[in-house]
């Protein structure tokens, strides 16, 4: 489903994407090529002046909810996956090549690149460096905690673009699929 938010702005999504027919995205939202969108997921930019943009190659699996407040930004980088049930609450700028994990949190921080949050974590108010992972079920609210993650693996790289490839796979297959129909 999308919708125009109260301000009239429409998404916009392109034709390479694949989209859910429950998901639900209102307002400013531009989706990019290779995109996966699952079933359930909400990307929600309907207050005054707030943004969502996600770039090719990235999924947002089921039941994840991206909004964006007043005034805000959220930016999902290319070939960067938001795992079911996470949420993404803006202002949030996640770079490419990111791994978002199964109900993790991030609201108010800065992502950088090839940086896994890995499942249920929280990530709050701070900048994260490229190349970095925050442990399974970690609350990052301060930045000095932050600044001390470890770098990312080798297993856990390959690991991030599985998923990616799988669900550009899936963008590729639901559309050739659709225009069998």
């Amino acid at each position: 489903m999308h919708l125009p938010n109260p301000h009239k702005q429409h998404p916009k999504v392109s034709k390479r994407a694949w989209i859910s027919e429950t998901a639900v995205i209102i307002g400013n939202v531009s989706i990019a090529d290779n995109v996966f969108v699952g079933p359930n997921a909400v990307l929600r930019a309907d207050e005054p002046g707030s943004s969502i943009t996600v770039q090719s190659g990235s999924n947002v699996q089921d039941n994840v909810v991206v909004h964006s407040l007043s005034h805000s930004e959220v930016h999902i980088g290319k070939n960067t996956s938001l795992a079911h049930g996470c949420i993404v609450h803006g202002p949030c700028r996640i770079e490419e090549n990111c791994f978002i994990g199964f109900g993790a949190v991030v609201f108010d921080c800065n992502i950088g690149k090839d940086t896994l949050v890995l499942h249920r974590s929280v990530v709050r108010g701070v900048n994260i460096s490229s190349g970095k992972v925050v442990p399974d079920g970690s609350v990052v609210t301060g930045q000095g905690c932050a600044d001390t993650l470890e770098g990312t693996t080798k297993d856990l790289n390959e690991f991030k673009r599985s998923v990616v490839r799988a669900n550009v796979d899936l963008v590729e297959g639901y559309i050739r699929l659709g225009e069998e129909s």
